[in-house]
């Protein structure tokens, strides 16, 4: 508290917005506990404990069967990675995954010409969520 009028504010990387790099969406034929449980099937690990994401990422927030939001980061690039469902009727759901990143530096530009110029994160992006679709 300051002067015990207001909380001191903590800058976290939770709290940052990062550059918006894209979204992709698919529609699955499921309603959205199906399509959760899907994501969670492809996503993590162990689909009982949704902080069993991959490697490079950990988990940043959960509201389930909303929004799971991962974010990581290393020395070229911070990023999250954000999957929401949305009701598309009552047996439909849309699953949206959203990514924002920032690239500091010469190296930063470089690793986001190979990742995102290349067009490789799409396909992967893209390939995940026709994988959480079909195990829905």
């Amino acid at each position: 508290m300051l002067a015990g009028r207001c909380h001191v504010l903590v800058r976290s990387f939770h709290m940052e917005r990062l550059p918006y790099i894209d979204e992709h969406a698919r529609s699955v034929d499921a309603n959205r506990d199906r399509t959760w449980k899907a994501l969670l099937k492809v996503v993590c690990k162990n689909p009982a404990d949704p902080a069993t994401v991959p490697s490079g990422f950990a988990l940043d927030a959960i509201d389930p069967p909303h929004r799971l939001a991962l974010a990581g980061g290393h020395r070229f690039s911070r990023y999250t990675l954000t999957f929401e469902l949305d009701d598309d009727g009552p047996r439909h759901t849309v699953i949206r995954a959203k990514t924002r990143a920032e690239f500091p530096g010469v190296g930063g530009a470089i690793y986001q010409a190979l990742v995102i110029g290349s067009g490789g994160h799409k396909l992967v992006v893209r390939r995940m969520l026709r994988r959480i679709a079909a195990a829905s």
